[in-house]
């Protein structure tokens, strides 16, 4: 999974909710070791400080632990990867609402558009 950061919002930010997506999606499974800040830093082409903000806010929100000899690893409390799963759905979800009504889609018109595109993809 590439990294994928834009100049619209703080690179800190943008590395934790990819971080967070990572785990969600299963590329640092519950329970794994992540790799460390260095590594991750230049995956992501930024600086080791930024990777480490992000990875301590992390750590404070209970995603990532840290075993001192042996680096972080992924919590493997599931019904707090679920949460941040659902909370970054949610934010997803808004800024495609917002977008379509922007675009001067109704309620229903949405749905319908949602359930149509649901369709195709299980075909």
């Amino acid at each position: 999974m590439a990294w994928e950061l834009k100049s619209d919002r703080p690179i800190y930010a943008q590395l934790i909710e990819q971080i967070e997506l990572r785990i969600c999606s299963g590329v640092y499974p519950l329970g794994s070791k992540i790799p460390p800040v260095r590594e991750l830093a230049q995956e992501a082409a930024v600086n080791p400080n930024t990777m480490q903000r992000a990875l301590a806010k992390l750590e404070e929100d209970g995603l990532l632990y840290t075993n001192r000899t042996a680096g972080r690893f992924v919590t493997e409390d599931v019904k707090l990867v679920k949460q941040v799963r659902n909370k970054l759905a949610r934010e997803h979800a808004q800024i495609f609402i917002k977008k379509m009504t922007e675009l001067g889609f109704e309620h229903d018109e949405i749905l319908s558009i949602i359930n149509s595109i649901m369709k195709e993809m299980k075909e």
